[in-house]
């Protein structure tokens, strides 16, 4: 059989050496450049590869494709595998029939990473055999070929689940749905919102679905199609009629079976109203794999939060600079700056992936004393925000704009990097604009 694997990154190298370890024929296509250190992973496990290139004689031969989750449908080269009858699925969908590990997934247009590692943090806690997977860390693939976990916590974006037919987490999780990524999904939101759910497309009787029981998109699709899967909802405003998470008296409190756990929301380690919500889905996960109360509880006080996620950096004469660099999408911010209990320097800009900034403007009244736009193109934004606040500046420098927000910012306020926007313009990824950002305030 023979295995091409379109990407050259991680997801793309731990398929090829799982697809060798299992006695494919495989090679590696890359049309960018693969990185010197996954060249030399090829290299020594005798795996053929190209970069800057698709050689459509050496691809278009293969009997499965794995596509990395970053190329388009509409690229040439997966057209014309489409064309050819040639299955394109994707590395879960690849890795899955090598494993009899139980898989929780989490996806989510906001709030994945954060009950990613979350659930991760309660299991491994609990004493469970436990990998991480997915958009996150080490490549699925790759843990499947060199480790034996019994259970993995996958981090699944739209893109991944656009490449599955039969993959099934026994329990499947989703955050929240609100307009991302529409630039691949034709600008029709609800394909974007089909996708998310083909996580519990093949879910059973025996599986579960964790969600966000007040999330609009949520609420519509589960009223106009059937699952099988048992629903767990979560709910800060409402409590379930059987298993699911909600507040009371100032505690969440979580049924699965019968079984209430309850905790004080003051003693979660992360703040905000959208981490009480992700406790939540952490906890129900925690409880249908049989992990102790104590444990849960020690869990969800001991948990470090995710870097650029709203992440404190420093205090400088009074002012708090917080990197929120992972929010690359309108409603991040949202929770961002709804979190923000002082005047906010808000930084913002990048590339757009069809934003509507509408559902920010009450927030941005109430909060936002100035903007820093840090972007090539800075229009849509200048546009939308240009009558709401009084102070908007522009650059295109990660140190001039942490400059410019130290300036702008008085002692009491907060600096916040939300950009709400993809960082390919400036940056290499979301870390690499955190991390300019941290050294930049650093740097003052």
């Amino acid at each position: 059989m023979r295995l091409v694997v379109l990407g050259g990154g991680e997801s793309g190298v731990g398929t090829a050496i799982l697809g060798k370890k299992k006695g494919y024929d495989v090679f590696v296509s890359d049309f960018g450049k693969i990185k010197e250190n996954y060249k030399e992973v090829l290299t020594i496990n005798r795996i053929a590869w190209e970069d800057e290139k698709h050689t459509e004689d050496l691809i278009l031969n293969a009997d499965v494709v794995m596509k990395s989750p970053g190329i388009p449908e509409k690229a040439p080269i997966v057209k014309k595998l489409t064309e050819n009858g040639i299955p394109v699925i994707s590395e879960i969908e690849f890795a899955i029939q090598f494993t009899d590990a139980t898989t929780v997934g989490i996806t989510g247009s906001n709030g994945k990473t954060t009950t990613t590692l979350l659930t991760y943090h309660l299991l491994k806690q609990g004493g469970l055999n436990v990998g991480l997977a997915g958009n996150i860390g080490k490549s699925f693939a790759w843990q499947v070929a060199e480790n034996k976990h019994d259970i993995y916590v996958l981090e699944l974006s739209s893109f991944q689940l656009d490449g599955i037919i039969n993959y099934k987490p026994h329990i499947a999780i989703i955050t929240n749905i609100s307009p991302d990524h529409l630039d691949r999904y034709n600008y029709d939101y609800n394909l974007y919102i089909d996708s998310k759910f083909r996580i519990t497309k093949n879910q059973t009787e025996a599986d579960y679905l964790i969600y966000d029981n007040e999330d609009e998109a949520i609420q519509n699709w589960l009223k106009n199609n059937k699952i099988k899967a048992n629903k767990v909802p979560f709910s800060l405003t409402g409590k379930p009629e059987n298993d699911g998470g909600y507040i009371e008296d100032n505690n969440i409190n979580s049924t699965i079976k019968n079984e209430v756990f309850t905790m004080p929301i003051n003693e979660l380690a992360l703040e905000g109203k959208h981490n009480i919500k992700n406790a939540m889905a952490a906890t129900a996960v925690a409880q249908l794999l049989n992990i102790r109360k104590q444990t849960i509880r020690e869990s969800l006080t001991n948990f470090q939060g995710v870097e650029h996620r709203l992440e404190k950096v420093l205090k400088i004469q009074g002012v708090q600079y917080i990197n929120d660099s992972k929010a690359t999408n309108v409603n991040s911010v949202f929770y961002a700056l709804d979190s923000m209990n002082a005047p906010t320097v808000w930084i913002v800009g990048g590339v757009d992936k069809g934003n509507d900034y509408d559902e920010l403007m009450p927030l941005v009244r109430e909060k936002v004393k100035a903007i820093v736009c840090l972007g090539v193109d800075n229009t849509k934004i200048i546009n939308a925000f240009n009558n709401v606040v009084d102070v908007m500046v522009e650059t295109t420098s990660m140190s001039e704009a942490v400059q410019l927000a130290q300036r702008l910012a008085e002692k009491g306020d907060s600096v916040l990097l939300s950009p709400a926007c993809a960082s390919f313009d400036l940056f290499e990824n979301y870390e690499d604009r955190g991390k300019q950002f941290k050294q930049a305030v650093h740097n003052l």
